[in-house]
């Protein structure tokens, strides 16, 4: 049985956790647009180079662009059975874009799962987050240290905290995405398949949620 889930929330939420989770539980892939852009410009496939140029130019993905890379990622076999992505759809226009594609492959989402968790506990959960200075692999000072204190364990680089993992940015990111993401909720509740979670909860009590609703207990 096919199992297609949308998990949403603010950074710091927890979803890309649960999100590894569920995979593991149901045997189906979590996808991150981050990880997908990743791949494409590894691969330097035609999407790949038109990727790499918002990205190291500091701009956003278009949402064409990321329609299609997000299509192309889903057509791949290990998502015959399913999938999780993990913060995609970001707009209504994505959501759509989404909609459409599914319906033709005549394979719709079981659930959209928000992450609805408080302003101060995302704070508290993003200033013990550390990123590697070189691959950008994170890790978490309490719930995934790194082995060794301020370094990476892949590639030995120094540890760093993100300038807009402070509280002042963390607060401001917070108002941009409840702001861009009442219209995606309001289209999924219309749809009957938003799922609301209380993300502010210990991670192994999010988990119990997260797995009736996904059916990976």
């Amino acid at each position: 049985m096919a199992s297609r889930f949308v998990f949403l929330g603010p950074p710091g939420a927890g979803k890309g956790t649960q999100a590894g989770f569920v995979s593991q539980k149901l045997g189906v892939p979590a996808i991150a647009t981050g990880a997908i852009f990743r791949a494409a410009i590894s691969k330097e496939t035609a999407m790949g180079k038109q990727v790499s140029q918002f990205v190291n130019s500091g701009l956003l993905v278009p949402d064409t662009l990321t329609n299609a890379v997000v299509a192309e990622r889903l057509k791949e076999k290990d998502c015959k059975r399913g999938f999780i992505l993990d913060g995609y759809p970001r707009s209504l226009i994505q959501a759509k874009s989404l909609d459409t594609f599914l319906t033709k492959a005549k394979t719709p989402l079981d659930a959209v799962l928000y992450f609805n968790v408080d302003a101060a506990v995302v704070i508290e959960r993003m200033s013990k987050r550390r990123v590697c200075s070189q691959c950008g692999a994170t890790y978490n000072l309490v719930s995934q240290p790194p082995k060794q204190e301020g370094k990476c364990d892949k590639c030995g680089a120094a540890l760093i905290t993100r300038v807009d993992d402070q509280p002042d940015s963390i607060r401001k990111r917070l108002q941009v995405y409840e702001k861009t993401t009442q219209p995606l909720l309001q289209y999924y509740e219309k749809k009957g398949i938003l799922k609301v979670l209380h993300a502010s909860l210990a991670v192994q009590d999010v988990a119990k949620e997260v797995a009736q609703i996904c059916g990976s207990k």
